[in-house]
């Protein structure tokens, strides 16, 4: 089975978090997306599914986080290289993302993180292989 995973994330401004994701890189599939919802494709098994607070509230049981208030979740993408891990982060910030945690080093660990506008938390990891 191929399995995929959707990302579901409430926001203020569609248009806003279209212009972010794009700008990150990633595409939008325009058959999932409305006004109240941009489908963004990430890769092959990741969508991010931007709703607008008020659509968002109605897949959820209970108030909608704010995740520009606490941390709700962290969402971390693998990346090929450490140069890809900064550009990736460079670039969040060039589009209204915010910085999260410092960068992080641990053996063969190479990792950053960003907030979208949001504030939902992204982080970008690069894994050294063993050889």
């Amino acid at each position: 089975m191929h399995r995929m995973i959707f990302v579901n994330l409430p926001v203020a401004d569609v248009e806003a978090s279209k212009a972010f994701y794009t700008g990150l890189g990633f595409s939008l599939n325009p058959e999932y997306s409305d006004a109240s919802t941009a489908c963004v494709v990430v890769s092959d098994t990741i969508v991010v599914m931007a709703l607008q607070r008020d659509r968002f509230a109605d897949f959820v049981a209970g108030p909608v986080g704010d995740p520009a208030a606490a941390t709700t979740s962290i969402s971390c993408l693998s990346a090929e290289s450490p140069d890809e891990v900064d550009a990736l982060v460079e670039r969040a910030l060039r589009h209204g993302g915010r910085p999260w945690l410092d960068k992080m080093v641990d053996g063969p660990m190479y990792g950053h993180s960003f907030t979208d506008p949001d504030g939902h938390v992204w982080e970008v990891l690069h894994m050294a292989q063993g050889g």
